[in-house]
C-alpha cells in the first residue's frame, strides 16, 4: 500500500505542475502529437523494406492488411514494385520528409511552451517572494533562493520538454514495436523480452538513491550561491579587514565538498549506465542470435529479420530512456519540492474585510509585548501614545528593542492576538489593510538599501510618476542636492549595487529622500541620521520641520542632538519603557538619558574633574 503522506506530496506537486503550464498546455500538446507522429514514421520505413525485401524482390505471398493490400494493388502489385523498386524508395523517402517535418514542428511547439513554461515559472515565483512575511526572509538564505528560481527552474523546464514530452513518443514506440513484433514472430519476441523485466526494476532500484544525491548536491549548491553572493556585496568589508583568503578557503572547501557530492553521484550513475548497457546488449544479442537462427530454419524470412532488429532497435531505445527518465524525474523531483517549499509558505494576509482608514491619528501602543520566534521577549508591555502631528524620539541600546516596534508599526512582523494593540487613529493595524498601511507609513531602514539603478531612480522609487521637481525637493530636504550636483551626471548618476560607489552619509540621505517623496503622515527614522555629521543632521531635521509640519515623525536615534526637539523621548531599556518625556524634564531626571545626555555634551567629563 502506497504511503499516504508521500502520495499526498505527489499530489501536490502536480497540482503545482499544473498550475504551472497554464499558458503552455496546447503548445505542449502539440510537441506530443507532432512527437508521436514522428515515431508512427519510424515504424512504417522497417516494414516498407520488408515488403521490398519478401515481397516485392522475393516474391513471397504477402502478409499485410486488406487496406495495405489494396493500396498496393492500386500501383500494380507486387510483382509491379519488384520492377520498379524506386516507387518503394520514394515511399521511404515521403516517410522520412513527413517524420523531418513532425519534428520540425515538434522542435518548434517545445521551444515555445518550455520557454513560455519557464516565464510563467519565473514570474510567478518573484510575485510570491515579493509577498512572503519579512520574516521569512530573515529565515532563508539569498544565495539559495536565487538558486532554487534559477537552476531548479532549469531543471524542471529540462524535465517537462525533454522527457515528459517524449512520453507520447516513447508510448507509440513501445506499443506499435510489439505489435510489429508479435505479428512477426512471437518466440522471438518473448526472447526479446527476456532481459527487460531486470532492466526495470534495476532502474527503480536507483531511482531513490538517484534522488537522494540530487537533494544534496542542490542543498550545497544553494550554499555555494550564499557563499558566492556574500562576498559580493560585501566585497569592501572583505576587503577592509584582509580576509580575501580565509574567504577564498571557505569557498574551495565548500566547492570541494560540492564536487564531492556530484562525483559520488557520478559513480553511482555510471554504475546504473554501464549495467544498463551490459543488459541492453545482452538482449540485442539474443535477438540477432536467435533472429538468425530462425532465418536459417527458414521460421523467418529476410526482411521479416532486418525489420524485427529495427524494431528491436526502436524498442530498446524507450527502455535505454527509462533510465534517464529515471534519473531526470529523481533531479525534476528535488527541484519541484524545492520551489514548492517557496509556494506553500503562506503570504501576508490581509484579514477578511480589511479597513482602508485616514492614517492621520493618534499612535497608541497598549499593553505591546513581542518575540521573535525562539527568541527570548524583545518587547515587554510596552505602552505610549504619540499625538498625530507630533514627533516622537526613541532613545535604548542595541537590543533594547527601538527598531522592533517600528517593524510592528509597519506590519513588517505581525503582532499576535493577546499580545497588546496598536492602533493608528482609534483603528487596530491588524484590521488595516497592509499595502493601505504601508503607503501611508515611510519608513528609513536602520541599514539604508539602494538598487542598482541612478539617483533618480532610487530616489522616485516608492511612489509612480514622480516627477524630477519632486525628486529635487525631496533631495534638497535630506540635504543631499548640492552632493549629486557635484557629481558629473548628477541625479542620472549610476549607484552600483546596494549604493557601493556611495558613502555612508550619501545613502543614507538618499535613503530619507526616497522616503519623503512619499509625503505620508507618517515617517519613521530609524537611526538614519547616524552617519551624517552634526551640521548636516541638524540641517536635515529643520527642513523636516519646515516640510512636513503636519505630519507625526517618529526618531530613533543614539545622538541627543537628534531627539532633544521631539515632542516626547521614549528611552528603552531591556524592551521596557523607562523614561519618557521631553528633552528637559529627562536631561534632569537622573536617569539613562541624563546619563546619556552628560557623556555626548561633555558635562558628565567636566564633573568629575
Amino acid at each position: 500500500m502506497k504511503n499516504p503522506e508521500k502520495k499526498q506530496k505527489n499530489k501536490a506537486r502536480g497540482a503545482l505542475l499544473r498550475r504551472f503550464l497554464k499558458g503552455s498546455k496546447a503548445l505542449f500538446g502539440v510537441s506530443m502529437l507532432s512527437a508521436a507522429l514522428a515515431s508512427l514514421c519510424d515504424m512504417l520505413s522497417p516494414q516498407i523494406i520488408r515488403a521490398a525485401i519478401d515481397n516485392a524482390i522475393g516474391g513471397r505471398e504477402a502478409a499485410f492488411p486488406a487496406w495495405v493490400m489494396r493500396g498496393v494493388d492500386a500501383l500494380g502489385g507486387f510483382g509491379y514494385l519488384g520492377e520498379h523498386l524506386w516507387i518503394m524508395a520514394l515511399a521511404v523517402v515521403i516517410v522520412a520528409a513527413l517524420k523531418v517535418a513532425c519534428q520540425y514542428v515538434f522542435r518548434v511547439s517545445n521551444t515555445g511552451a518550455s520557454e513560455t513554461l519557464v516565464k510563467t515559472m519565473r514570474d510567478t515565483l518573484f510575485s510570491h517572494i515579493e509577498h512572503l512575511p519579512f520574516s521569512w526572509h530573515m529565515k532563508n538564505r539569498t544565495g539559495d533562493i536565487i538558486q532554487r528560481c534559477t537552476s531548479d527552474i532549469d531543471t524542471m523546464k529540462n524535465f517537462v520538454s525533454e522527457q515528459l514530452t517524449n512520453v507520447f513518443r516513447i508510448l507509440v514506440m513501445l506499443v506499435l514495436s510489439l505489435v510489429f513484433m508479435f505479428s512477426m514472430d512471437l518466440p522471438l519476441t518473448l526472447i526479446a523480452f527476456i532481459p527487460m523485466p531486470v532492466i526495470i526494476v534495476y532502474s527503480l532500484h536507483f531511482y531513490n538513491k538517484f534522488g537522494a544525491g540530487f537533494l544534496d548536491c542542490d542543498e550545497n549548491e544553494g550554499k555555494l550561491s550564499t557563499m558566492a553572493q556574500e562576498n559580493l556585496t560585501g566585497v569592501r568589508v572583505v576587503r577592509a579587514f584582509g580576509r580575501e583568503r580565509y574567504e577564498k578557503d571557505r569557498f574551495e572547501a565548500q566547492n570541494a565538498y560540492y564536487t564531492g557530492l556530484w562525483e559520488k553521484l557520478g559513480t553511482i550513475m555510471s554504475r546504473y549506465w554501464s549495467s544498463a548497457d551490459v543488459l541492453s546488449g545482452i538482449q540485442i544479442l539474443l535477438v540477432v542470435v536467435f533472429g538468425a537462427v530462425f532465418c536459417i530454419r527458414g521460421r523467418m524470412q529476410a526482411g521479416e529479420y532486418v525489420a524485427f532488429i529495427s524494431y528491436n532497435a526502436m524498442l530498446m531505445w524507450p527502455i535505454r530512456m527509462l533510465g534517464r527518465m529515471i534519473s531526470e524525474m529523481s533531479k525534476a523531483g528535488v527541484s519541484i519540492e524545492r520551489i514548492q517549499y517557496i509556494m506553500d509558505s503562506p503570504a501576508e494576509q490581509d484579514p477578511p474585510g480589511a479597513l482602508t482608514p485616514e492614517i492621520r491619528g493618534d499612535v497608541v501602543f497598549d499593553h505591546v509585548s513581542f518575540a521573535y520566534e525562539n527568541c527570548p521577549p524583545m518587547l515587554r508591555d510596552v505602552s505610549f501614545t504619540m499625538e498625530a502631528g507630533t514627533t516622537l524620539g526613541i532613545l535604548g541600546g542595541t537590543g533594547s528593542g527601538k527598531s522592533t516596534m517600528m517593524y510592528l508599526l509597519d506590519k513588517l512582523y505581525p503582532l499576535e492576538e493577546g499580545s497588546g494593540t496598536i492602533t493608528v487613529g482609534g483603528v487596530d493595524i491588524r484590521k488595516i489593510k497592509t499595502d493601505w498601511l504601508r503607503r501611508h507609513i515611510g519608513i528609513v531602514l536602520q541599514e539604508p538599501f539602494l538598487f542598482s539603478r541612478t539617483i533618480s531612480e532610487n530616489i522616485a522609487i516608492t511612489c509612480d510618476g514622480t516627477d524630477l521637481t519632486s525628486i529635487k525637493a525631496a533631495a534638497a530636504a535630506a540635504c543631499l542636492d548640492e552632493t549629486i550636483e557635484s557629481f558629473a551626471k548628477g541625479y542620472d548618476t549610476f549607484v552600483g549595487e546596494r549604493g557601493v560607489t556611495l558613502s555612508g552619509g550619501q545613502k543614507q540621505r538618499a535613503a530619507i529622500a526616497r522616503t519623503l517623496t512619499g509625503s505620508t503622515p507618517i515617517m519613521i527614522f530609524d537611526d538614519s541620521l547616524s552617519a551624517v555629521d552634526t551640521e548636516t543632521d541638524a540641517k536635515i531635521r529643520a527642513r523636516l520641520e519646515e516640510r512636513f509640519g503636519t505630519a507625526s515623525i517618529i526618531l530613533i536615534s543614539h545622538r541627543i542632538t537628534t531627539l532633544s526637539k521631539a515632542d516626547k523621548i521614549l528611552v528603552l531599556d531591556g524592551g521596557r519603557i523607562v523614561e519618557q518625556g521631553t528633552h528637559d524634564e529627562l536631561k534632569h531626571a537622573g536617569g539613562i538619558y541624563q546619563s546619556i545626555y552628560e557623556i555626548q555634551s561633555g558635562t558628565a567629563k567636566e564633573a568629575t574633574l
